[in-house]
């Protein structure tokens, strides 16, 4: 049966607030309200009693200790102290609650948006032997072990001193120039690289392969084996101190599954074996300048969209994120879909006090009950170092009118359009299906967006409210705005503003077409995201349980 579910207000012309549903109890502040404002919607009114900041939220009818707030028509919390009509919600009256427990009744129809200006578009990518089509074309450095971290630093800098590469130039030349008592203001042009058609070395390292569990080791190989195999990935070298927990043969057997006629040129390299520090390093350069001259003879090429995996993704998030930034992203995913191509929407805790319309979505019961048991399962491990989701809500978050983690994951889950759920991977898992997945993961952004690519995004949109730089060695994440003024104040890090939504300059729907357009030239390599551009390369394999 098709959906029954009111739509989500969109229109924000000229209003000082905004009823998000037509079932919520509290309305969005647009911008700083006096007390004293009178807000009508209709045939109702109500006069605020005290000053509403931008972002957050007001009751529109007295509510008592006990009572059920509402919001994007779902349960975010209930009241802790009586509130009056007009008054704030805040930490100190609002606590954490949800209502998932009514009967799922699968959505059977999907109304898919209208692509027709898109109908033959493609995008330009690496072919890969295995049929994958990769968005950048790069040779990846990996440690199977923290102990391997100096000797991944000591190639980074190598490598980036050879060809040129090094991101980091300018401000080494403004320090030495302000030790001399320079200014130090103008910048270098980069050297040239010798591989034109290679997006460059990326060098992972991170804190886990030793002094683990078997089960941690064992997801850290298949997150590994997940990034080697990327379709953004050329192939690998791999160092191996020789006697830590995450053992080459344990990645071997992951790269295998991922890759079982071994098409991914792979190099392990493992220092306890080796002759020498010297030995190491230089057998480890070979592999990387051989590496580099064989990938730069794949060139890009044009692909169906049927190649496109975007990974959904929200960090520093504001109050506005789920009026503007998320929908317009799921309305991109949603045309992307309808094109033929596939969206990953992962962060679990915040999809909390949204199952059930998710679980709706899914494309069978086991598709439904998989969701369930993951979800599920991801508290008991939450619970067990006394963690919750309700935890999940960082301090800036809750400054900027997120108040609980209902609310959040209620705007968060907007990332993932309303297309069906064909798929639900727990954590290192492949995506396979075209259509919209769910991934899980903590809802921490890196630790999320490490994921994302791990399960085969080859393009991630991130979407920011307060400002985070997060980026991924390997896949190319655009960055969107759910405000203007984050995006004027820090246009480096930003790559797209949803702000005109807010204002009511322009629709979702504009938007999502803008956006996906952007992120078919990201694919192309016809546009370079502000966090390539900034060299963030951001890598934090997930250890289970720890983290939100």
């Amino acid at each position: 049966m098709a959906t029954t579910t009111p739509p989500l207000a969109t229109d924000t012309v000229g209003r000082p607030s905004l009823l998000v549903h037509a079932s919520d109890n509290v309305r969005v502040a647009l911008r700083d309200l006096a007390a004293g404002t009178l807000i009508e919607d209709g045939d109702t009114s109500v006069r605020l009693v005290e000053p509403i900041r931008q972002k957050h939220k007001f009751a529109l009818c007295d509510l008592q200790v006990g009572d059920t707030v509402t919001m994007y028509g779902v349960t975010v919390g209930r009241a802790t102290r009586a509130i009056s009509a007009g008054g704030a919600i805040r930490t100190d009256n609002l606590a954490h609650s949800t209502d998932s427990s009514g009967d799922v009744v699968r959505r059977e129809h999907w109304l898919a948006p209208d692509i027709s200006s898109f109908a033959d578009a493609t995008f330009d990518g690496f072919h890969r032997p295995d049929g994958q089509v990769g968005t950048a074309n790069i040779w990846l450095v990996v440690p199977l072990v923290f102990c391997e971290n100096r000797n991944i630093e000591v190639l980074r800098q190598s490598v980036a001193e050879a060809l040129g590469d090094d991101p980091y130039r300018d401000y080494k030349r403004m320090a030495r120039a302000m030790l001399r008592g320079e200014s130090g203001d103008e910048g270098s042009p980069p050297l040239s690289s010798p591989f034109a058609n290679v997006d460059g070395v990326r060098f992972l390292t991170h804190h886990q392969g030793c002094g683990t569990t078997d089960d941690d080791a064992l997801a850290l190989c298949r997150l590994l084996a997940g990034y080697i195999t990327h379709p953004n990935v050329a192939g690998a070298t791999v160092l191996s101190l020789g006697c830590q927990k995450a053992q080459i043969a344990m990645l071997k057997q992951a790269m295998k599954e991922r890759d079982p006629e071994g098409l991914r040129p792979v190099h392990y390299l493992e220092q306890q074996a080796s002759a020498s520090e010297d030995a190491l390093i230089r057998e480890a350069l070979t592999t990387i300048f051989d590496g580099l001259h064989e990938a730069n003879k794949v060139e890009r090429r044009p692909a169906p969209l049927s190649k496109l995996r975007i990974g959904v993704e929200c960090g520093g998030s504001d109050g506005f994120s789920g009026l503007s930034a998320n929908p317009v992203v799921g309305a991109t995913i949603d045309r992307l879909v309808a094109l033929g191509g596939s969206g990953i929407l992962s962060e679990f805790p915040e999809l909390c006090g949204v199952e059930h319309e998710l679980r709706a979505r899914c494309v069978d019961d086991a598709t439904a009950q998989r969701f369930a048991d993951l979800m599920e399962a991801y508290q008991r491990h939450a619970a067990a170092v006394g963690a919750d989701f309700s935890m999940n809500p960082s301090p800036g978050n809750v400054r900027d009118g997120l108040i609980t983690d209902a609310m959040k994951s209620a705007g968060a889950a907007r990332k993932g359009g309303g297309s069906p759920v064909v798929e639900v991977l727990d954590y290192t898992e492949p995506a396979t299906r075209p259509g919209l997945s769910l991934l899980c993961t903590p809802g921490s952004d890196v630790e999320s967006t490490t994921a994302l690519a791990g399960s085969g995004a080859n393009l991630v949109i991130f979407t920011t409210g307060l400002g985070t730089p997060t980026g991924n060695p390997v896949v190319p994440v655009l960055k969107v705005s759910s405000n203007s003024d984050l995006a004027r104040r820090m246009a480096d890090i930003i790559d797209f503003d949803t702000g005109e939504v807010i204002r009511g300059e322009a629709s979702i729907d504009e938007l999502a077409d803008k956006l996906l357009q952007q992120c078919l030239d990201a694919a192309s390599g016809r546009y370079t995201t502000r966090a390539v551009s900034l060299a963030q390369h951001d890598f934090i394999p997930w250890k289970r349980g720890v983290s939100l």
